[in-house]
């Protein structure tokens, strides 16, 4: 169980970030990795209580054995620890850098909590840097074939799992990479792109095919025994305001591409923040994600508005642990931001009234009201839209005959990953906007039931 006075000897230590000044100079990973023994002690804090809430529903999506590998880490057996982990984690590079760690908020020590994400990084980065990560081929094949439509999350998800099960998984997507928004919607400094490309090259030596610059075809559910729809949910919500001819304005996920595909080619961006007063609309992790690129690309200011009230610095008494706490948070991009401003870019209760050529006219909110007369004027040569998604595109519906619901996702009405014959879906295209850790899940899920649907034709 770790050591059982760990987590009253050892303070929990978070993987630092890199000096604002130094990391706003590029887009490098924002972390310092820690030792192998400072791992180890924190992993020592690991109490394996005898209700791991880490693991719940509370917890982790993927309900890892999180208590088993921190103890195996602890007393120093990391090949077995990470074995254990990949027992259920099958992209640990990914969730170790961008989960949000509900696990960590449902851990019984609650504010004190266990270090897990940066434990099962530290994790698969030692397997990886020490050979024990390898190809893991099928000893047989069941010559059933899979199409997996979108290569994000849960596509590689899926995909690894149908290989891994024994069928042939070709993934299908419409980008130049394969990743989705692991690859173009996170920028490189969460998730550099090295270690995509570093687990998609795995899958292949594994024996999972990528078709590249692909739109889906209908025609694949007469090709494949099977197809799986992970398109994301990447249809943006518009703000709908007046907008003046010429003002720049651009959806958060279309200037995040374009920042990715400017760092991996090494040329200039096609929308940059670049001496440009910046206006971020949004208040989420993406509207952190633009704060971020705009002031790494050497924006003169940025704004980030947020519609909601700011959230309590403590648990209310209606969030009580395990559950997520709608708390405050002050993300990597508003740490920056305040380095390089002196403040803090959010500005909460408050929404874009007017988008002028050069400026946006704001106001205040009175619940979801405006007030009038609270109405300002904010230099503006660049507008972000970071105000979510409303489901997913329509195109691949349409295309492949599937109706929406009406928060535009391809959910059946009884909740089951299959459309009708031999169609799924699964992530966000068909739970809507969540977290990656959620996806993976989700398209592990719908492996599962895919494979039922194929053993039962057999």
């Amino acid at each position: 169980m770790g050591k059982a006075t760990g987590f009253m000897e050892t303070v929990r230590v978070e993987n630092p970030y890199r000096p604002e000044a130094v990391r706003l100079g590029d887009f490098d990973d924002l972390h310092v990795a820690q030792p192998a023994e400072a791992r180890r002690a924190q992993a020592s804090r690991c109490m394996n209580c005898g209700v791991p809430f880490c693991q719940s529903d509370f917890g982790c999506p993927l309900h890892n054995l999180i208590p088993e590998w921190n103890d195996l880490l602890y007393r120093g057996r990391e090949r077995e620890a990470l074995a254990r982990l990949l027992m259920t984690a099958p992209f640990p590079e990914f969730t170790g850098r961008v989960c949000p760690a509900l696990c960590e908020k449902a851990c019984n020590l609650e504010n004190d909590a266990l270090t897990n994400r940066d434990n099962e990084l530290y994790l698969i980065e030692t397997g990886f840097a020490k050979g024990w990560v390898q190809p893991r081929i099928p000893r047989t094949r069941t010559g059933r074939r899979v199409a997996v439509v979108g290569s994000g999350p849960a596509g590689l998800a899926a995909a690894d799992l149908l290989n891994k099960l024994g069928h042939a998984a070709t993934v299908i997507e419409r980008a130049d990479r394969p990743g989705g928004l692991l690859m173009y919607g996170i920028p490189n400094m969460k998730l550099p792109k090295d270690v995509v490309e570093r687990r998609v090259r795995l899958m292949e030596a594994e024996g999972v095919r990528f078709i590249l610059n692909t739109e889906a075809d209908p025609a694949l559910m007469d090709d494949y025994d099977a197809v799986l729809l992970c398109g994301g949910a990447k249809k943006p919500r518009a703000l709908n305001v007046e907008t003046a001819p010429g003002a720049h304005v651009y959806f958060a996920v279309d200037y995040l591409t374009a920042a990715t595909r400017a760092v991996l080619s090494g040329e200039a961006p096609s929308v940059t923040a670049r001496d440009k007063a910046v206006v971020v609309v949004g208040g989420g992790d993406t509207g952190n994600d633009c704060v971020g690129t705009a002031l790494r690309q050497g924006c003169r200011s940025v704004v980030q508005l947020e519609m909601m009230p700011a959230p309590p610095t403590e648990r209310a008494a209606n969030n009580p642990w395990p559950e997520w706490p709608r708390t405050l948070r002050t993300d990597y991009g508003q740490l920056e931001a305040i380095f390089r401003q002196g403040a803090d870019p959010r500005v909460y209760q408050t929404t874009v009234k007017k988008v002028l050529d050069g400026a946006v006219e704001t106001v205040k909110l009175q619940g979801f009201d405006p007030v009038p007369g609270t109405e300002q004027t904010l230099p503006c040569d660049l507008m972000l839209i970071a105000a979510g998604f409303v489901g997913c595109e329509t195109q691949t519906a349409e295309a492949f005959g599937v109706a929406l619901s009406p928060r535009g996702a391809m959910m059946p009405a009884d909740g089951a990953h299959r459309l009708r014959d031999n169609l799924f879906s699964a992530g966000d295209m068909r739970t809507g906007q969540s977290l990656v850790v959620r996806a993976l899940a989700d398209g592990r899920a719908a492996a599962l039931q895919i494979h039922q649907f194929l053993s039962s034709k057999v």
